[in-house]
């Protein structure tokens, strides 16, 4: 097992589900009595996701972790201060901003509203319906 954790890392994820494939529940098995064969159906439809090796030469995170505990720093320490409230759909526009920044785009999205009118990117917020937060 230690050995299929380790081969995304560098490139060979094809062996990993050839490995799995030789131990594929039976059809007629639940899928909640299955664990293999979700694995492989998981894995399989997230090979373009999976490419650890590139991620990983580029340091980038292969991991959950930095991008589930971004909402602290990038929503949580401007939106909730001591005393603060927002409108929803302000609130997403603040988001949007923070977002633009943290991806590095701050100056893109800047100029190109000024030129245009419209963002440089798709940071932005949807319409919302709800009217407060």
């Amino acid at each position: 097992m230690d050995g299929q954790k380790d081969a995304p890392k560098t490139g060979r994820l094809d062996q990993v589900l050839r490995a799995l494939a030789g131990h594929i529940e039976a059809p007629e098995a639940d899928d909640n009595q299955a664990p293999v064969r979700q694995c492989h159906r998981y894995l399989s439809g997230r090979r373009n996701h999976l490419n650890y090796r590139d991620a990983l030469a580029n340091d980038l995170p292969i991991g959950s972790g930095e991008i589930e505990s971004a909402h602290r720093y990038i929503a949580q320490q401007r939106l909730k201060r001591p005393g603060a409230w927002w409108r929803v759909e302000h609130a997403e526009y603040m988001l949007a901003l923070r977002i633009n920044r943290q991806n590095g785009d701050w100056a893109v999205y800047w100029a190109t509203l000024g030129k245009t009118g419209s963002p440089a990117n798709q940071n932005q917020p949807a319409a919302s319906r709800k009217s407060a937060a």
